[in-house]
């Protein structure tokens, strides 16, 4: 492990640290431990890793890997990792989030209730197209040294997770972590990565980007007034993704930005460590 990396994940206070305990195979656990959470760990190169019985992902060839807790994870899980007929395991407690109610009105309602046919129909063919980005599984462990705040200036205006109430109907949970900004704010990338979808005007969304960090951690960018990148696109950290906007299910500029591991939600705000 790079000294640098390390001093990132280990020394930035936000991570929990679970050590490499006698066993075959090495393992090394760092990260959030709790609903929304997430495990970097390392292990040996290209060993299966299983979660709670289930094998969900294989290490990098660096030996990284990626697993994240959604919003009602139970309180532990357990995780296997395995090469060829060696293995070591670890189980982790992880800690109850504690998510708020949120009430948003003035939205229109045809992003709250949508009926109408024709709309009907568009909003199907998005959710075709946004499955298809989420399925991204590049081979890559750009994930490794966590992520910074996708803007210079932070303001957080909905907290990540928190039971939703739109026009007073309730709703599922916010998926992201509403950062206010004027409109035409310039959106960075928080970590290297390929571009797996980029739309300019979803009907709930906006502008969609998603950045795939591979092994299907996915980081998305909503409500935007402008990409400035395109499908297949390589970034880097820090790089100019996009422009703050209002586009899509929003009743003013912000940023709304999610994180997704396979089928798992996650804040992430939990990555930052710089």
């Amino acid at each position: 492990m790079r000294a640098d990396r390390r001093a990132l994940l280990v020394g930035a206070g936000a991570f929990s640290l679970a050590g490499v305990a006698q066993a075959d195979v090495p393992l090394t656990l760092q990260g959030r431990f709790q609903q929304g959470g997430h495990v970097i760990g390392r292990t040996a190169p290209r060993a299966l890793v299983y979660v709670d019985g289930e094998a969900l992902t294989q290490a990098s060839a660096a030996g990284w890997f990626f697993v994240g807790f959604d919003r009602d994870a139970a309180g532990s899980a357990e995780i296997v990792v395995r090469d060829g007929r060696m293995e070591a395991r670890r189980t982790l407690t992880l800690a109850r989030g504690t998510f708020p109610i949120t009430r948003v009105n003035g939205l229109p309602p045809s992003t709250v209730e949508p009926s109408a046919p024709d709309l009907l129909a568009r909003i199907e063919r998005e959710v075709a197209v946004k499955a298809e980005g989420f399925a991204s599984r590049i081979d890559a462990d750009d994930f490794h040294a966590g992520f910074a705040w996708p803007l210079d200036q932070i303001r957080v205006t909905s907290a990540w997770g928190a039971q939703r109430v739109l026009n007073g109907t309730p709703a599922r949970p916010h998926y992201g972590i509403d950062l206010g900004a004027t409109q035409g704010t310039p959106i960075r990338a928080p970590g290297p990565g390929v571009v797996a979808l980029a739309e300019p005007d979803l009907h709930f969304e906006g502008g969609l980007t998603l950045i795939d960090h591979g092994q299907g951690l996915i980081s998305a960018y909503l409500h935007q007034s402008r990409i400035e990148v395109r499908r297949g696109d390589q970034v880097t950290r820090g790089q100019i993704v996009g422009r703050v906007g209002a586009l899509g299910r929003a009743t003013g500029p912000h940023l709304c930005w999610r994180l997704k591991w396979r089928d798992r939600n996650l804040d992430p705000s939990l990555m930052i460590v710089a």
